[in-house]
């Protein structure tokens, strides 16, 4: 039962992490109306969370495949 709880967890805050990323850069985009360094370094960062939240995510995906196989 601990194991879908935290697969479960996994998988939403993934999916918040993509989310907030994504919604992020069309807000910087939005109110800057250019590209500098200070947007690029923000797109970045942006970047990595939405790595992390896929990453997320997919281990969510796997433990939730190890519960369906593997449980007793």
């Amino acid at each position: 039962m601990h194991y879908r709880l935290f697969a479960l967890m996994l998988d939403t805050f993934g999916t918040m992490m993509i989310a907030y990323a994504a919604l992020r850069v069309h807000h910087r985009f939005l109110h800057e109306h250019r590209i500098d360094d200070k947007v690029f370094g923000s797109m970045r960062f942006e970047q990595k969370v939405g790595v992390i939240g896929v990453s997320l995510v997919f281990l969510g995906f796997l433990l939730e495949l190890f519960i369906l196989f593997y449980e007793v």
